[in-house]
């Protein structure tokens, strides 16, 4: 038999360790003694992974001051790990979502000879198409999470394969409220809102007061409620004085993760554009989708939009299946309304469950199966 392969991976923020984590699963199951290194977080070390680096050190959000701050230490890593690549060679290296940052890498050190795998299409469907000649002269290959996306790359000569969203078997069909609202201590017959203003330092900056200030209004029209906030380890601190400093402290649980937990038990959720809308679509939980960034980062962001929509789970479903406010539109009281529209309609609640139903369906495959043999294939 060949030798187990020695892969190198960067992914960025929480959502790229998690599939990260998948991926490194069934790379383990195919080659059990494979090694790997790069950049990573919490998910991937559970699989072995040696991290150079935390992945938390790419996480950044918009385009103006507060990332050109970040921008040098970013770019001295970037060309650190590169040159440790190009000394250790390794057989093939993984860049996990993140493109800005791993599309250069991956252009590079395929330049210089090692395979290139990039895992997560960027959404050229949704905004930057360009981006396409970009992924052409990076990858080798793309692992797709959407089922449109390897025709798509087709197109430009980029070789794909759909390998389903992981988190589609993550998540159950069904999932256990009443198990989740045990786990975490809640009440069985309370409404529970779940607030997730995002898992970067930019996003909580400029959506967990106004989030937080949503959730006491909802809390005002229903003084039931049960608001509860699950939080990445190192930004729980910042949750927990923006709580103070919107009067809720004592009114706001704030778990250190758990998310899954969160979503599962929440009767309706306020969460941040990104990854985690996915999430909250494959538990069926009635949503209002929010995200606001500094202006100058939001004119960018609007001239380059190619859809109507922003949430994964409306661009899936090609309709505004859940509301979306933005920036000047997610004000708390506009938000406020949005979640108490949800709590008093669930037949409306009921007809959004069905439909992302037939969403988590299309999504359900093999992925760290389908990933590694796409690898395999490559190397072979």
């Amino acid at each position: 038999m060949a030798p187990a392969p020695r892969v190198a991976m960067v992914a960025g923020e929480t959502s790229g360790d998690l599939l990260a984590g998948l991926l490194l699963g069934g790379l383990k199951a195919r080659w059990p003694d494979a090694a790997s290194m790069g950049i990573g977080g919490a998910r991937m070390a559970q699989q072995g992974f040696d991290a150079w680096w935390d992945s938390e050190r790419l996480a950044v959000h918009g385009y103006s001051l507060e990332v050109v701050q970040r921008l040098a230490g970013i770019w001295r890593i970037r060309q650190q790990l590169r040159s440790r690549l190009l000394v250790q060679r390794p057989d093939v290296f993984i860049g996990v979502d993140a493109p800005d940052f791993n599309l250069g890498l991956e252009q590079g050190l395929r330049g210089a000879g090692i395979k290139t795998v990039h895992f997560v299409c960027p959404s050229i469907w949704a905004w930057r198409p360009g981006r396409v000649h970009r992924i052409r002269a990076a990858a080798d290959h793309v692992l797709c999470l959407f089922p449109f996306e390897p025709a798509l790359l087709g197109q430009h000569g980029i070789a794909a394969t759909y390998v389903g969203h992981p988190l589609a078997n993550v998540i159950p069909m069904q999932p256990d409220r009443a198990a989740a609202r045990a786990a975490l201590g809640l009440p069985l017959d309370a409404p529970v809102l779940a607030v997730l203003p995002g898992s970067r330092r930019g996003e909580v900056a400029y959506l967990a007061s106004v989030f937080i200030q949503a959730a006491a209004l909802v809390k005002q029209a229903q003084p039931a409620v049960k608001i509860v906030i699950p939080a990445v380890p190192a930004l729980r601190q910042r949750l927990e004085q923006t709580a103070h400093a919107c009067g809720m402290a004592g009114q706001v649980a704030i778990v250190t993760g758990r998310s899954h937990d969160v979503l599962a038990a929440c009767d309706v959720t306020l969460i941040a554009s990104g990854t985690a809308t996915l999430e909250a679509a494959l538990f069926k939980r009635p949503m209002v989708i929010a995200y606001r960034m500094h202006p100058f980062s939001w004119r960018m962001m609007r001239r380059k939009q190619l859809q109507p929509w922003v949430g994964l789970p409306n661009i899936l479903c090609e309709d505004f299946v859940v509301p979306e406010l933005l920036q000047d539109a997610a004000t708390p009281r506009a938000l406020a309304d949005a979640l108490l529209q949800w709590l008093d309609d669930p037949g409306r609640a009921q007809a959004m469950a069905q439909r992302f139903a037939a969403l988590h369906e299309s999504l359900r495959r093999d992925t760290p199966r389908l990933a590694a043999d796409a690898v395999g294939a490559l190397l072979g």
